[in-house]
């Protein structure tokens, strides 16, 4: 028989009308970062609902890091201010679900950091270019024999170059979308024959972006960085897939 399909039709619980409420009040700004949701036992009242859905709605609440509740505190939960930890959480979950590809994440990585290294050569301070340069240092220090130094270095010259361009959007995507990656094909890098080449090539790709930056040219910067990510993750990406990659290079 033709026509749609449709789906049996699923009973909201209590405890999902009084979360969604507060989530808008929150939104809203009627509920201050720092201020007080009235009471449980106020809460049952205002909501005319049990004790158990008011404090399911509260654990649900204080899962997605938007209040805290003490047990045995007489006062009401504790709305929280926004943390970029929150927004880390909920992007790494959406990757999971949405099964994106890794050339789709691999993608997004050369977006972010090829802005991020354009705004950090126009916006870092001398400090956040010691702070690069230092990085750097560090992973041609390790790129002999210590594959997880290496890998540290790495992680911290890119936060650093996050942090320089001064948006904690990028700051959150960047380190989100990096740890998917990088769990996605960590036993790859750990069995490539040429690992100590790959690095040390790493290395000098990252001392061209660094003398980019160092010249405040944030469209050279950026074209050299987006080239090293596509050097050092092209090969794990299906070849029919990697022009998707290249597009951005060119």
């Amino acid at each position: 028989m033709g026509g749609p399909r449709f789906e049996p039709v699923r009973t909201v619980r209590a405890y999902e009308r009084v979360v969604e409420q507060v989530e808008e009040a929150i939104e809203s700004g009627a509920l201050a970062p720092g201020g007080r949701l009235p009471s449980e036992r106020e809460l049952m009242v205002q909501f005319s609902v049990s004790r158990s859905t008011v404090r399911e709605a509260l654990r649900v609440l204080q899962a997605r890091g938007l209040v805290r509740s003490r047990p045995g505190d007489p006062n009401g939960a504790e709305v929280l201010p926004f943390t970029p930890a929150a927004l880390h959480k909920s992007m790494t979950t959406l990757a999971r679900v949405a099964e994106l590809s890794l050339a789709e994440l691999v993608q997004f990585r050369m977006v972010l950091d090829g802005s991020a290294i354009l705004l950090a050569a126009r916006l870092r301070t001398e400090e956040q270019l010691a702070e690069m340069s230092r990085a750097v240092e560090a992973m041609k220090a390790a790129a002999a024999d210590d594959a997880d130094g290496f890998g540290a270095a790495d992680v911290a010259f890119h936060d650093a170059v996050a942090r320089a361009s001064g948006n904690k959007l990028i700051q959150v995507c960047t380190d989100v979308v990096r740890s998917i990656v990088l769990r996605l094909i960590s036993d790859k890098i750990a069995g490539a024959p040429d690992r100590e080449a790959l690095m040390r090539r790493s290395v000098r790709h990252h001392e061209e972006v660094i003398a980019a930056v160092r010249a405040g040219d944030g469209p050279l910067a950026a074209r050299l960085s987006k080239k090293a990510m596509y050097d050092y993750y092209a090969a794990y990406v299906p070849v029919n897939e990697r022009a998707a990659l290249r597009a951005l290079l060119e």
